[in-house]
């Protein structure tokens, strides 16, 4: 493994403990309870074992940091500077329904800017990770975004509702914001563009992205809901902002 802090040492252990918990509850699926939170938003009780056993591992390495999580909201502690933003379970739904598409998704936020973030995809045992100005790494070897030119040529990532159908070029909608974002990151996609989204979804993918090359629209990093994104590679980002805001 390449050259990692301590702080995304720890994101990845605690990543690692708390897959197996999906792994085992992912082939069991008949079992699992099941909360409707509001529409098409559900929580089971993996995610919030996954995400008991994620701040448990974070908080015996920085006990004093703040969190922000899917599940128990923001809990504010003595260091407010450095925030861990965690998504046990992106793409619950897909897990719902045994389709094995899903990640967990731990971001670090220090001095309102992610500085490190972690996406595991348990399944297919696929790991996106990356820190600020160290570069963006799939399974510990360095990835870059998509050199593509032409969007004829591109497949894109979509969700939510604005975004439903866009004329002319190739999407998916795979129902993980944090995979599309990494995808994206690894040239598996060449660009993601989706509203109404959550801190916690994006955080991750956010400095993932950025490290692999790839261009992201401002967020504000002080709202943790109703978030937009359009992400892509720089070679077709006007070219994508153009397609989309004509839709």
């Amino acid at each position: 493994m390449n050259s990692i802090s301590a702080n995304l040492n720890v994101m990845i252990k605690a990543c690692e403990k708390a897959s197996k918990i999906l792994i085992r509850d992912f082939g069991e699926i008949e079992k699992l309870q099941v909360k409707k939170k509001g529409p098409l938003d559900f929580v089971t009780n993996s995610d919030l074992r996954a995400e008991k056993i994620i701040i448990d591992e974070l908080k015996k390495a920085k006990p004093n940091f703040s969190i922000l999580s899917e599940e128990v909201g923001y809990k504010k502690n003595k260091d407010t500077e450095n925030t861990w933003i965690i998504d046990p379970i992106d793409g619950t739904i897909n897990f719902l329904h045994g389709i094995p598409h899903f990640a967990i998704s731990i971001g670090l936020l220090s001095n309102d800017e992610v500085k490190s973030g972690l996406i595991f995809d348990p399944i297919k045992n696929e790991m996106f990770y990356a820190e600020k100005n160290n570069g963006a790494f799939f399974n510990n070897e360095r990835i870059r975004v998509s050199k593509k030119n032409e969007l004829s040529e591109c497949l894109f990532a979509t969700g939510g509702k604005k975004y439903n159908s866009i004329n002319e070029i190739s999407t998916r909608r795979s129902g993980c914001a944090a995979l599309d974002l990494a995808y994206v990151a690894s040239g598996r996609y060449d660009g993601y563009c989706q509203n109404n989204l959550n801190l916690w979804d994006i955080a991750a993918g956010l400095i993932i992205l950025q490290e692999a090359g790839g261009v992201i629209n401002d967020i504000d990093l002080n709202n943790h809901k109703n978030l937009n994104v359009i992400a892509s590679s720089p070679n077709i980002n006007d070219k994508f902002i153009k397609k989309i805001s004509n839709f």
